[in-house]
């Protein structure tokens, strides 16, 4: 239960609060945060080099029972049809649809559209038609949608705004399937929130890479839309250079949860982990534009006292650990 002012006295409010900050020395603010019923964010993390395995235990580790009659639409990685972390692993693709369709899903799409590669060539190479076939899902490519099939918001730093496709904002269940990487061309990491850059237009792409705000203009691109779950592969890593090549180191996990702003700091954590470039190691988490921009929005967490991350093994535990005490340091 999320405790409020408004739904409790004000003596009762205030003895909440105090007994928070009693608790502070012994427990720490994740301990509190979870003694007093704040809201925190479940992020499940699988050690793993099997993408299929990975994706199962991973969903097992949260509650879905929302897929149930939904029609779900599917945001992969396909920026281009490079290896993977370049693009999203049709193993990883393939046991996610399958998780949906035994969660009862309505029907599953896939939307997405490339660049700078063409969308249509994209698909051919990674076989995603023959896929879509074999496992029960449809194809849109939001390069031939029609006009009238884009929804435009304004935002701060997009000058004319941008737009997202309707099919995407009126989803009954949204999923985005990214990959774990830097960002070499200004984004400094591509996760779940830089995956939204492929739900736009192309037209308007080339002023966000050209832009001092191009972070902050990532994190707006998220607020048209809300993914419902988010699956993240680390099974490989861009560590420096992205987003298609890159200096690749293994990094054997598979991360899942509902908040892009949490997966995306776990995300981080992981490259940090790994080893990663100076504009990585260089600045904290929560202090990445990305991420400031995306709280200063309200898409998630605060910070990482608010991320609970959850394990079903021990070598899945020692890896949560590491990565807790990275996040620890903001």
């Amino acid at each position: 239960m999320v405790l409020r002012a408004g739904e409790l006295g004000r003596r009762d409010f205030l003895r909440v609060i105090t007994a928070g900050v009693a608790l502070m020395p012994a427990f720490g603010k994740a301990g509190v945060a979870q003694a007093i019923g704040l809201r925190r964010s479940r992020v499940a993390l699988v050690a793993t080099g099997d993408r299929k395995r990975g994706v199962t235990q991973a969903l097992r580790l949260l509650d879905l029972s929302g897929v149930k009659g939904k029609k779900v639409v599917i945001k992969p990685n396909f920026n281009s049809a490079d290896d993977t972390p370049g693009s999203t692993h049709n193993d990883t693709l393939t046991q996610l649809v399958t998780e949906l369709h035994e969660r009862n899903a309505r029907s599953i799409t896939l939307g997405e559209s490339s660049g700078p590669p063409k969308t249509q060539g994209v698909m051919e190479k990674k076989g995603t038609f023959d896929l879509a076939r074999e496992h029960r899902f449809e194809v849109v490519d939001y390069e031939q949608i029609a006009e009238n099939d884009w929804i435009a918001f304004p935002s701060e730093h997009w000058p004319q705004g941008y737009s997202l496709p309707r099919h995407v904002v009126e989803a009954d269940y949204n999923v985005s399937t990214c990959c774990l990487k830097t960002h070499g061309f200004g984004g400094v990491f591509t996760m779940s929130l830089k995956l939204s850059v492929g739900l736009t237009p192309k037209s308007i792409r080339r002023t966000m890479h050209q832009s001092p705000d191009m972070r902050r203009m990532i994190a707006e691109l998220n607020t048209g839309y809300r993914p419902d779950l988010i699956v993240l592969d680390g099974v490989v890593a861009f560590t420096d250079g992205g987003p298609s090549r890159g200096t690749l180191k293994t990094g054997n996990v598979m991360i899942a949860g509902t908040d892009r702003v949490a997966v995306d700091a776990v995300g981080v954590a992981m490259l940090k982990h790994l080893g990663s470039n100076q504009a990585i190691m260089g600045r904290r988490i929560f202090e990445q534009e990305q991420i400031a921009r995306a709280v200063e929005l309200k898409l998630g967490v605060e910070s990482a006292d608010a991320i609970e991350l959850v394990t079903a093994d021990a070598e899945s535990q020692a890896t949560a650990n590491a990565l807790r005490a990275i996040l620890a340091q903001g």
